[in-house]
């Protein structure tokens, strides 16, 4: 699983190759000179033989050397950390970026079943993570890598010997790397599901304080996001303390390679081998080259989090998205509003059956009332006229064209929606009521808002349509908010209506204007109203009664009334 999640990472990085080639370069560059600087330095030092006996004339060039290799090092250091953010952040860039657009083409199933939280905290959180494991990997993993071969190849031309030793104590550092590399990584993964239930109960409560409070159910949650953050707080701390052992250790394994070096050395220094200048440079290189190694590790450590983090990110961007639109859709779609629901079964959960051969024929013009008790299959019959799901057997048609093979914008810019939970977006009035579509004149919003009732509350605020209201209308009461809502589709009558408990937040007086309002904008146009109130639909051309998924009854009000069954029961219970 983690060579996958790494070798998605490197397909996305592959989109910036020529920035990589650069960054190599100046890897490359960075680690020569830094290597080249230790033999002018060793050189330096065998200028100085002695007391009173030192070879200005070599060493003030040298010197010199040493300050321009710094120079240049040190510009090429900068001028890689620069095009490694760059690669970092467009690659998260990326990553957002198909991680959101996967987000518009997911099926209503996963939305309904994940939390608001994790998803959040996948595109947001996790993604951070992510960018910072991925920079420190830029950063040092190729400056790194270099710095191992260069110097490798540097003490094995100066001394053979000497590099065997420290060849042969290298691996020790690369087994509890990989040792602690592999418990992190399981561990940040855990992390990183605490961490999103964190955000999931955090989101959840803050949309539901006003809830929360009425119930005093404060103690509680008190108590489910002690849990949480216990839980959050033993994996963090376990994640932490596997990752940092990893520079202590290899920090230890590298001072005996030092010192293992030094002896060696001083060695072969005694036996004439080499000069002081040239165990200089070998003790220089011994440093040099077990630093990427603490540097490696430190990376590993943390690239583990990264990818702990990004397979999660990389779920949500692989999950399965809805069916596509089909190839044999019509270029242009205008319903007249005649619906045709055939032999249609579909169920939630497919072990328990919601809806089951469901059939219905339905003349344009007309006003469908669907009530029944709670769960009966009331709002799922709207899902699936709208397509947020499919039906798993049967059809649904409208004007003879199967809804399956047409465009979803198509079939549902003909339908006209006002549901019971409200939605509204950060901006002004007006963009809330035409939600960003283009050519309504201003004349044209004040007459939908009037049709609706909401150009009296609407002038009350203080700059009218260009008040701006905050996220979800939090300052506008529920039925101010309903009002808007309604306002949307009095601004745009299209030829099929669905209103869905439109009306119950509103006040009685403001609630029959608005019935009058919505007698005349459903004249001639096919309407389905979902209702609880019963009072509301009896002027619907036929009413279904559900229960269990089935229609049970069928007809106007005053023939069910008649009937005394089930619509009876549930119409005089009201009144009971």
């Amino acid at each position: 699983m983690k060579k996958n999640t790494l070798k998605k990472v490197l397909r996305y990085a592959g989109k910036y190759h020529f920035l990589i080639f650069l960054s190599m370069a100046l890897a490359v560059v960075t680690a020569l000179l830094s290597l080249y600087v230790p033999i002018l330095a060793g050189n330096a030092i065998d200028c100085i033989v002695g007391k009173g006996n030192v070879n200005f004339s070599k060493v003030l060039p040298i010197l010199a050397r040493i300050f321009i290799c710094v120079v240049f090092i040190a510009f090429a250091q900068w001028n890689m950390n620069r095009i490694n953010n760059s690669i970092t952040f467009q690659v998260v860039a990326d990553v957002r970026k198909d991680a959101f657009a996967r987000l518009q083409i997911l099926p209503f199933e996963y939305i309904d079943k994940k939390q608001t939280g994790d998803i959040v905290s996948r595109i947001i959180a996790d993604v951070d993570l992510f960018a910072d494991g991925l920079l420190m990997g830029f950063t040092q993993l190729f400056t790194g890598i270099v710095t191992i071969l260069g110097t490798l190849c540097f003490m094995f031309y100066l001394n053979f010997r000497i590099a065997l030793v420290v060849v042969v104590l290298t691996p020790l550092s690369l087994f509890v790397a990989r040792f602690v590399a592999n418990k992190s990584f399981v561990l940040f993964k855990e992390q990183s599901r605490a961490r999103s239930d964190q955000t999931s109960f955090v989101d959840e409560m803050i949309g539901n304080l006003s809830v929360v409070k009425a119930f005093a159910h404060e103690d509680e949650n008190l108590e489910a996001f002690d849990e949480i953050n216990e839980r959050l707080l033993r994996t963090s701390v376990k994640a932490t303390f596997f990752s940092s052992i990893t520079n202590p250790s290899t920090r230890f394994i590298n001072n005996i390679v030092y010192a293992a070096v030094a002896l060696f050395g001083s060695f072969v220094c005694i036996a004439g081998g080499m000069t002081v200048g040239g165990l200089t440079i070998f003790l220089s290189y011994a440093n040099q080259y077990t630093k990427p190694f603490n540097e490696i590790s430190g990376v590993i450590t943390e690239l583990q989090n990264a990818l702990a983090c990004a397979e999660r990110v990389f779920d949500l961007i692989e999950e399965k998205s809805e069916i596509p639109d089909s190839d044999k859709a019509p270029a242009e779609f205008k319903a007249e509003g005649c619906v045709d629901i055939s032999d249609v079964s579909f169920s939630y959960d497919k072990e328990k059956t919601l809806i089951e051969d469901l059939s219905l024929d339905i003349s344009k013009g007309q006003r469908v009332a669907i009530v029944g008790p709670t769960g009966s299959g009331k709002t799922t019959m709207i899902n699936l006229l709208m397509r947020f799901y499919d039906v798993d057997r049967g059809s649904i048609r409208v004007d003879g064209e199967d809804i399956r093979f047409l465009r979803r914008r198509d079939l549902r810019d003909n339908f006209g929606m006002v549901l019971q939970d409200t939605w509204l977006r950060s901006g002004t009035v007006r963009d809330n009521i035409t939600l960003g579509r283009k050519g309504f004149t201003d004349e044209q919003i004040t007459q939908a808002a009037k049709s609706s009732h909401a150009h009296s509350f609407i002038k009350r605020l203080p700059e009218g349509y260009n008040t701006v209201i905050s996220e979800n209308g939090g300052n506008l009461s529920q039925g101010q908010k309903q009002l808007l809502c309604i306002t949307r589709v009095m601004l745009h009558i299209p030829p099929m209506l669905i209103l869905d408990e439109a009306t119950s937040s509103i006040d009685t007086r403001t609630e029959i204007r608005i019935q009058k309002a919505f007698a005349k904008m459903m004249n001639n146009r096919t309407s389905f109203i979902v209702a609880h109130r019963l009072s509301t639909i009896r002027e619907a051309d036929v009413i279904l009664v559900m229960k269990d998924g089935h229609i049970i009854e069928q007809g106007r009000h005053s023939e069910l009334l008649e009937k005394g069954g089930f619509y009876a029961e549930l119409y005089n219970s009201q009144y009971a």
